[in-house]
């Protein structure tokens, strides 16, 4: 059976990410297969939209195969490293430019590579079990499949807070937040995508339901108090002000974090909000090759993803240790 199943079901052009096991994570083989159907479908007339989904209960993308992306950077292939990153990154761009309803059923983890599956398309509904986020400072990486661009446009500085934290938000919160569109109960996910089948992209908003409240609703105006700062230092120090629980807890989520990545994320963050996203992916394909050679990358996906030790010796160790020159080298 295949890691990605391409069907056409009535109105629909239908991509099913099909790696259960490893939570629906892309590699180049199916990145290649999904931007293949996405150029069928749209020289199909008989295709009114397409729509993704992913295989199972608990995940629709859990990201991209950072495991394959570490083992590449380890054995020096830079090449390896670029051709998945410029893929990814093509078919980022694909999505948000595509000439049809593009529609994604999010119920389960939808992460890194997950997010950018889904959030440059038109619709995007997520259950209760949706869970997103984008955890790349955790493993050395930042926020890239377009986040650069997206996650400024959040409202207020909730881009900035959910890019430097990984925060994860559950469905209902990731339509307040505006990375899901539409929320749509478990038990009624099967209706919608019959109806999709049967009807098109307009029965969306008709299967929705009312929010619950945001559960980040208490913390909004310390997010954007917070993370407005010009600097992760800034933010930090903003933080410690706060002299809240939340923010201790905040603070202690980032100090675990490669600090190298931080600062790296603040700054593609912050200058996304002034890109368009094509600019933003080639800004971003442009930093993985610096990201790639640092030693945070391979030793934060080893601690997090690999051994799973979740004991990461970053370097520099601390954020007070970063040298911002070697910051703007990386760019």
């Amino acid at each position: 059976m295949s890691d990605v199943e391409i069907t056409h079901e009535g109105r629909l052009g239908v991509i099913r990410v099909n790696r259960p096991k490893a939570l629906n994570a892309l590699d180049l083989a199916m990145i290649r297969v999904i931007a293949e159907a996405l150029r069928v479908f749209a020289g199909t007339a008989s295709v009114h939209c397409v729509m993704v989904e992913g295989e199972g209960d608990r995940a629709f993308c859990a990201g991209g195969d950072i495991r394959a992306i570490r083992a590449m950077a380890l054995a020096g292939d830079a090449h390896g490293v670029e051709t998945f990153f410029a893929e990814e990154y093509s078919l980022n761009a694909a999505i948000a430019a595509y000439p049809k309803p593009f529609i994604s059923l999010v119920d389960g983890i939808c992460m890194g590579g997950g997010i950018g599956l889904s959030v440059h398309g038109a619709i995007r509904a997520t259950s209760e079990h949706g869970l997103f986020a984008m955890p790349e400072t955790a493993i050395g990486m930042f926020p890239d499949v377009g986040a650069t661009y997206v996650l400024p446009r959040l409202p207020g500085e909730l881009g900035m807070y959910l890019g430097l934290t990984g925060a994860r938000l559950a469905g209902a919160d990731a339509v307040h937040a505006g990375i899901a569109t539409h929320f749509v109960p478990r038990a009624e996910m099967p209706a919608l995508r019959a109806a999709l089948c049967a009807d098109g992209a307009a029965v969306v908003a008709a299967c929705a339901r009312p929010l619950p409240p945001f559960t980040l609703a208490p913390h909004r105006a310390a997010i954007d108090r917070c993370f407005a700062a010009a600097s992760v230092a800034g933010i930090m120090a903003n933080l410690a002000a706060e002299g809240t629980a939340w923010a201790a807890e905040t603070i202690a989520t980032m100090r675990g974090h490669s600090p190298t990545a931080l600062m790296f994320s603040f700054a593609a963050i912050r200058a996304g909000g002034a890109r368009s996203l094509p600019d933003c992916l080639a800004a971003e394909l442009a930093l993985t090759r610096s990201v790639t050679r640092h030693p945070d990358l391979a030793e934060g996906v080893r601690a997090m993803v690999v051994d799973k030790d979740r004991t990461p010796n970053w370097t520099p160790a601390r954020i007070e240790d970063v040298e911002t020159g070697a910051i703007a080298r990386m760019f």
